[in-house]
């Protein structure tokens, strides 16, 4: 297979090209960041560089004839009050988390067509269903990335194009130390809770799982022949998913205020 990945520089989406390329397959690594590596073919590419992302699907789809998965990875995250966050940062989130994503989907999608068939994975979060306060806008992208996924499916289904959502729980990447904060920081108005929020989340994701764990559940996904709507990578997180499809709303924000609020 030809397999594409967007953010494959670091964490899950380095850990999945080189999981992939071990199996077998031609894995191309799209990332903002030029990086050598051995195993796979990376490419720079930012992937709110549309052109690029343009170029790099043609270039991929001329050499090899096809290109059998798209596997959008690359993401970024924001911490701190909502009303803090700056509105150049709000619209950096969303244009790489959401609109980045939207539009390789619309670029990979006449190829997969034509070729009659493909698989499109879109990493979400368990964020996306879990909303994390003082991470408002990275639930907000996830779960827009999401609810798009599902709505995808359904209208490329017909072309034998199928297309799964991956949500991890916490996992310990780089991604901690990269996210970008706003005033964080003890206020008048806050208190101490944007701190220990962050603290709290900080230290959950550098205790998680690691990035290994999710690359082994999209493997599993590539080799199945349908694919599955959404997968949560961690029991616990599983388990979690579960809970909020049975349990009151205003129960579980009362519990997510317990532990991040």
């Amino acid at each position: 297979m030809v397999i594409v990945i967007t953010g494959a520089s670091s964490g899950i989406g380095f850990e999945t090209a080189k999981l992939l390329a071990s199996k077998g397959h031609k894995v191309y690594g799209l990332s903002r960041r030029v990086f050598t590596c051995d195993e796979f073919c990376s490419l720079p590419c930012d992937v709110s560089d549309y052109a690029r992302v343009k170029e790099c699907f043609k270039e991929i789809y001329d050499k090899e004839g096809k290109i059998d998965v798209l596997i959008n990875n690359a993401g970024m995250g924001i911490s701190g009050a909502a009303e803090y966050t700056s509105e150049e940062d709000i619209k950096k989130i969303f244009d790489i988390n959401v609109l980045a994503l939207i539009n390789a989907c619309k670029e990979i999608i006449p190829y997969m067509r034509a070729q009659g068939g493909g698989k499109i994975i879109n990493v979400s979060s368990v964020a996306a269903s879990v909303p994390i306060p003082f991470q408002a806008f990275y639930s907000s992208t996830k779960a827009a990335v999401q609810q798009f996924s599902y709505a995808l499916r359904l209208e490329v289904k017909p072309f034998k194009i199928g297309v799964s959502v991956v949500c991890p729980g916490d996992t310990k990447t780089g991604f901690t130390s990269a996210r970008i904060k706003d005033r964080v920081e003890a206020d008048e108005f806050y208190g101490d809770r944007i701190v220990r929020s962050i603290e709290k989340m900080e230290h959950d994701e550098q205790n998680g799982m690691p990035a290994s764990a999710v690359s082994k559940v999209i493997y599993k996904i590539i080799k199945k022949k349908r694919s599955p709507a959404c997968k949560t990578v961690g029991f616990s997180y599983k388990l979690i998913m579960m809970l909020i499809k049975i349990l009151p709303t205003k129960f579980m924000l009362w519990v997510v205020k317990k532990l991040y609020g």
